[in-house]
């Protein structure tokens, strides 16, 4: 092969690289993102109406909270963050201060969750139409201008936290514990706890 056609294909090689690389972490960040969210919602199975919504924590915080309070800020950030706003009912946080963090008596389980599936069919809109580098602003960050990228690092790292949060709460109902709750009652879980304490007691003194 001549020189110069060795030449046009490492350019070529070059030129499709970078692209390569970014298709490869944009599907690699949404089907994390698709995974999490997915975690979230199974969060919420087999539990009762009281369930999903009692506090857990002196903070108040509780499972179905988490869901509306995802479900506000996948909106926003895949919504005018990029210029693509999403409806209204979507984005509303109401005018309490945390209100997003739980529901209300006249908010149903199915309302919460099917406004959280409208705020990620949106968001996998924006991320399916967007290249991963498409500028974006976020007036509240300190740096606000940003891509497609670090909001979906963004918005992944918060999902996996809360999802953090739910294990614990659910953990707190019904024993269910992470990815492996039908194992849960071969563990001598009382017998470990107690292993437990004592070696904190010893380490205090």
């Amino acid at each position: 092969m001549p020189p110069n056609d060795w030449c046009c294909l490492e350019q070529t090689a070059l030129w499709k690289a970078p692209r390569m690389i970014d298709a490869f972490a944009k599907d690699y960040l949404h089907s994390d993102l698709r995974d999490i969210r997915a975690t979230m919602l199974g969060k919420l199975d087999g539990l009762t109406e009281y369930d999903v919504r009692r506090p857990l924590t002196a903070t108040g915080t509780n499972l179905l909270g988490l869901v509306k309070h995802l479900s506000i800020y996948e909106a926003w950030y895949f919504g005018s963050v990029f210029g693509r706003p999403a409806p209204e009912e979507l984005t509303n946080r109401g005018d309490e201060p945390g209100a997003d963090m739980w529901a209300a008596a006249d908010e149903s389980v199915d309302d919460i969750v099917g406004r959280y599936r409208k705020a990620c069919e949106h968001a996998d809109a924006t991320i399916s139409e967007l290249a991963i580098d498409a500028p974006g602003h976020v007036p509240w960050w300190p740096r606000p201008d940003v891509m497609l990228f670090n909001v979906m690092v963004h918005r992944l790292t918060e999902t996996n936290r809360h999802a953090g949060h739910a294990d614990i709460l659910r953990e707190q109902l019904d024993s269910a514990n992470g990815v492996n709750a039908a194992g849960h009652d071969e563990v001598d879980w009382t017998g470990r706890c107690r292993r437990i304490e004592e070696a904190a007691r010893r380490a205090a003194g």
